[in-house]
């Protein structure tokens, strides 16, 4: 069960206790799968209510082994024990509850849930109530005294009359948790279990259209097998009156009359005098607008100009020309040819290469010394007569490949086409020392990919390998990894740089 589903039920059984449904709150504590020591304490509190003591005391000790430093949880079970008249053990309980406040004169669960507060005089009172039970009236009187150094103003009374009691050797009533009170969850967290609508709904705000209250998205136009014999007119543009036209010069007006417009407004042409003055309508308001200032949109508004439309031309739609059957594979040729290129990617064999770092080239089963050796020499861009190659990470007479070695006894050792050989490199390269290649870092690089090698700037960096045009592999202060090439320049070596 997740925490969200245990946080609702939690709640649920709360508020059913809350209306007095206590058969229905205990129904949902016991559906809630792995509750926590809170949830227990409740089960146990409303088993109490109940009257079902053995059930209480299973509550209350699986709310202990979840919480040990729990002390109401050790309180409540030492009143269960009261009540069964196990007073050894309620002793016990209420002892360890007291250890529990460490020496604190109260513990305010208010900040767990609980609106309850536990005294320590109080628990001391019903340690002496055990202890009177058991015939022990000195250490009774002893855990009384004890409770006055606890007290405070409101339990001064209750510990008063519980001492007078205790001196006339006379049993006086427990201290007892308050039947209802629960452990309830964090008020934060029920209220996030509601859904929220962050969005909200969408209003309209300004439209062209009078009495526009539609926000929501149009539905789709039918799909009809005839087309239309017109163009559809947008519905904002058909509910207007007038012409169309957008205004190119901005027009500042000098009489009462005249409208002023700016360049890109669209307006509506009621009418055009012989004057070369236009009637128009923007922003709800009517004025005149020379109209030599508008042009027209190419946007038809009045539904009569269309009825003089042709209809389009009916024409059945031309029929698709064959296509000889030899041009193109079958669908069976299809899957043969990407079943072949299947098989021939699976079959090739892997081989884990062991160097001073490790490497995988790819190459067909079997395949002879001078492929393999290829592939690798391509790899670690050296030439293949310096490269040596062994079956075990030391080069023995037995374990070194050669030209002349018997390939098959090779591969009689890959397991699910999959091998793993070492590789040694000579060190001398037509008479001349092979030196390391090194960097040094322009730029400090920081990344939190593991294989990427990070470095400050002025760092050196050996080089291993080339990755490809932009990235490197390299190692540094023992560790490997890749770094971008553009971070690092080569250190020359006798006036030579790596090409």
């Amino acid at each position: 069960m997740s925490f969200v589903d245990t946080l609702r039920q939690w709640d649920n059984a709360v508020t059913c206790v809350d209306r007095q449904d206590l058969t229905e709150a205990l129904r949902i504590f016991l559906a809630i799968q792995e509750p926590n020591s809170k949830i227990y304490f409740d089960i146990g509190c409303l088993h109490l209510l109940n009257q079902d003591l053995d059930a209480a005391e299973k509550a209350f000790d699986c709310s202990i082994s979840k919480d040990e430093h729990l002390a109401v949880a050790f309180f409540q079970r030492g009143i269960t024990f009261y009540r069964k008249q196990r007073y050894e053990e309620s002793l016990a309980d209420f002892q360890q509850a007291f250890k529990a406040l460490r020496g604190n004169q109260l513990i305010d669960y208010k900040a767990l849930g609980l609106r309850y507060k536990l005294f320590a005089c109080e628990v001391l009172l019903n340690v002496a109530l055990c202890e009177a039970q058991l015939g022990n009236w000195e250490k009774s009187h002893e855990n009384l005294v004890k409770a006055l150094n606890y007290k405070t103003d409101t339990k001064l009374n209750i510990i008063d009359r519980a001492l007078d009691s205790a001196l006339k050797q006379k049993l006086f009533k427990p201290v007892e948790f308050p039947s209802k009170v629960l452990f309830k969850p964090n008020r934060h967290y029920v209220a996030e279990l509601e859904k929220k609508d962050y969005l909200g709904k969408a209003k309209v705000v300004a439209s062209v259209v009078p009495q526009d209250a539609f926000s929501g998205f149009a539905p789709l136009q039918p799909q009809v097998e005839e087309s239309p014999t017109s163009p559809k007119e947008p519905e904002v543009l058909r509910a207007l009156e007038g012409e169309p036209h957008t205004v190119l010069y901005e027009f500042v007006p000098e009489t009462s009359d005249e409208l002023a417009v700016a360049p890109g407004n669209i307006v509506f042409v009621l009418q055009k005098s012989a004057d070369n003055w236009a009637s128009v309508v923007f922003n709800e308001r009517r004025g005149l607008v020379p109209y030599n200032y508008l042009e027209r949109l190419g946007i038809s508004l009045a539904s009569k100009q269309n009825e003089g439309r042709s209809q389009p031309p009916s024409k059945e739609p031309p029929t698709r020309p064959e296509r000889n059957k030899g041009l193109t594979p079958s669908g069976n040729a299809s899957k043969d040819t990407q079943q072949k290129d299947e098989q021939s990617t699976n079959s090739l064999c892997i081989v884990k290469v062991c160097f001073t770092f490790n490497f995988a080239v790819s190459v067909p089963p079997r395949c002879t010394y001078a492929m393999l050796v290829e592939k690798i020499s391509k790899k670690l861009n050296l030439p293949s007569t310096s490269i040596t190659l062994s079956l075990t990470s030391e080069a023995t007479e037995q374990s070194i490949i050669t030209p002349s070695t018997e390939m098959e006894s090779v591969w009689r050792r890959a397991t699910g086409l999959r091998i793993t050989l070492w590789c040694n490199a000579k060190e001398q390269t037509d008479g001349n020392p092979q030196s390391e290649i090194h960097f040094v870092a322009l730029h400090s690089y920081e990344s939190s990919n593991l294989e990427d090698l990070n470095f400050h700037q002025g760092d050196t960096v050996t080089f291993l390998s080339r990755v490809n045009q932009d990235w490197l592999e390299g190692e540094r202060n023992g560790k490997t990894g890749i770094f971008p090439a553009s971070f690092v320049e080569e250190l020359p070596v006798n006036g030579k740089t790596m090409k």
